[in-house]
């Protein structure tokens, strides 16, 4: 080989090793991640299971917020998205580790027996009375904020309205409502559903009749909605969330430390900050306005 050719194949050589190093180093793989955007795999510190009502999960607060609440404490976070009074009895039954609900007179009594440590308020917002777009009982007009006045309104019209009928924090406060105004709703004209906020709302819809609503899962639906808020502004239609850590000794799997860390997390300033930031940049207003003490 000629002297100019070898040292030529000697440079090839160390370029080309230059150049493997390179990009070993440029595709490395970083730590994974897992689906919900969790720290690596040795980083995590164990799962929770948190029982909660269907207006967190259909909103998209729990997509918005959990990442962030598995980013600073390590905790996986298992979601069962059902009414409140399923997501208590799951906690009656030591079947979820903690829970966030929206009854308070419920959650009040299930720490009073004993099967919560404490409860907490963590925010709240409102119910309101949705109805078709032409608001054929003209509700906004004759009842204005009364909601009593709407809902007896709708049963001597024979109009229909579909219920959550599922027990959840939702349909206890329609009861409550049905009750003041001195109303039994039976009839094909009351619709019981059995079903989360998302799919009633959907249902309302293609029925063109009327339902209760919370305002969160509301306005993350209003696009696909042909629905108007026909009441809204009652003080009988506040709603109140709270979270609770179910009682560890009801069995050897309740995630005790990972509940406590989310009960903390969530009455944080940061959690309390994160809750008052979402749906102002899609809806221009918070879905949900933090209230932890």
């Amino acid at each position: 080989m000629r002297k100019g050719t070898k040292r030529l194949f000697v440079i090839v050589l160390l370029l080309l090793s230059v150049f493997m190093i390179a990009c070993g180093k440029t595709g490395e793989t970083p730590p994974p991640e897992n689906g919900n955007g969790s720290p690596p795999q040795e980083q995590v510190k164990g799962e929770i299971l948190l029982s909660t009502t269907t207006s967190t999960d259909d909103s998209g607060l729990l997509a918005f917020i959990l990442p962030e609440f598995t980013k600073d404490t390590g905790y996986d976070v298992k979601v069962v998205a059902v009414g409140t009074g399923q997501a208590l009895q799951m906690g009656r039954d030591g079947d979820a580790d903690v829970l966030l609900v929206h009854a308070k007179a419920s959650e009040e009594e299930f720490v009073a027996e004993g099967h919560g440590i404490e409860r907490f308020d963590v925010m709240y917002n409102d119910f309101i009375l949705l109805g078709p777009e032409d608001d054929p009982l003209n509700l906004k007009e004759e009842a204005g904020s009364d909601i009593v006045k709407a809902l007896s309104m709708i049963s001597e019209a024979s109009k229909t309205f579909v219920s959550r009928a599922d027990d959840s924090g939702t349909h206890k406060t329609e009861l409550k409502l049905w009750e003041e105004a001195d109303i039994e709703p039976e009839g094909s004209w009351y619709v019981e559903a059995g079903q989360g906020m998302g799919a009633v709302n959907q249902m309302t819809d293609e029925l063109q009749g009327y339902t209760i609503s919370d305002r969160a899962t509301y306005l993350s639906m209003i696009d696909s909605l042909e629905l108007d808020i026909v009441v809204e502004g009652d003080t009988k239609l506040f709603n109140q969330y709270g979270v609770i850590a179910v009682d560890p000794n009801k069995n050897d799997k309740i995630n005790a430390e990972g509940a406590q860390a989310f009960v903390d997390w969530m009455i944080s300033d940061k959690a309390q900050g994160l809750i008052k930031e979402f749906g102002k940049e899609e809806f221009g207003q918070s879905l949900f306005i933090p209230n932890a003490k």
